[in-house]
């Protein structure tokens, strides 16, 4: 039910580097990570870009919503100075890009489908056509290869619909900050493989539940390493973290 690693690296670099950026990919890849969550939207042209809010200000630099500006133009922005001045300069980075530098470096992807609002099908689509051709060679061999597919998530049901029709091959999760009545009937009709849900909201009896109906569950976002090993004595398969100096890689494997 879940194939993938079990401790991921929230946005890339948690606490330790800005969000969405090359910089936390590094920082990441320097605490033991190889497997990381990250979020994705679309620009005005179409392009997608990692990066979680619609609006600019919070992590970038500038005026505005992502929509407003082409691709290349947010590569430009400034992602990093918010966090830190070692960080000025830090590109907003390009999907296609920073995945390539993720597959390239073995690093597994969660690739949370964030779109901006009226942008839902087509961010779905987008990231889904993307990962389905990067991945084609692992989706035709299949077996043990799809555990190097990425994993798409959102908390949109239309963005989870389109990457269905767009790339069905691609495995999808649905996120849920609470489980609602009728969340597994949700999660069939986009033919999901994982809940991903709120820690902080999730009942043992909510885990056993998601477990027996087939499903791998992932909580989102486990800080407290106590914490963790409960949710792992739960049946949680894996969670994201910022804390990776606290928490680290290899963590679940530690606290079997």
């Amino acid at each position: 039910m879940w194939p993938y690693p079990r401790i991921l690296a929230h946005r890339g670099g948690g606490t330790l580097a800005p969000e969405n950026t090359y910089a936390g990919l590094r920082r990441g890849m320097e605490h033991g990570f190889r497997a990381i969550e990250f979020d994705i939207m679309l620009a005005r042209d179409g392009v997608p870009v990692v990066m979680h809010d619609a609006a600019l200000g919070r992590t970038v630099n500038g005026s505005g919503n992502v929509f407003d500006y082409d691709a290349r133009e947010l590569a430009a922005m400034d992602a990093g100075s918010w966090f830190g001045r070692g960080f000025r300069g830090e590109p907003v980075p390009l999907f296609v890009e920073f995945a390539q530098c993720c597959k390239a470096h073995g690093v597994w992807m969660n690739m949370e489908i964030k779109p901006a609002p009226g942008f839902e099908r087509a961010t779905g689509a987008a990231v889904a056509r993307i990962a389905a051709a990067m991945y084609a060679g692992e989706l035709e061999q299949g077996g043990a290869a799809l555990a190097r597919v990425p994993l798409l998530s959102s908390f949109s049901h239309a963005a989870l619909e389109a990457a269905m029709e767009a790339a069905p091959a691609v495995p999808r999760a649905c996120l849920m900050e609470r489980l609602a009545p009728g969340w597994e009937s949700v999660a069939r009709s986009v033919e999901a493989v994982a809940i991903h849900a709120s820690h902080r909201h999730l009942t043992p009896e909510q885990a056993q539940a998601v477990k027996a109906a087939g499903f791998g569950l992932f909580c989102y976002t486990v800080n407290d390493p106590v914490r963790a090993r409960e949710l792992l004595a739960w049946g949680v398969d894996a969670f994201c973290t910022d804390r990776i100096d606290l928490i680290p890689a290899d963590f679940a494997l530690a606290h079997k």
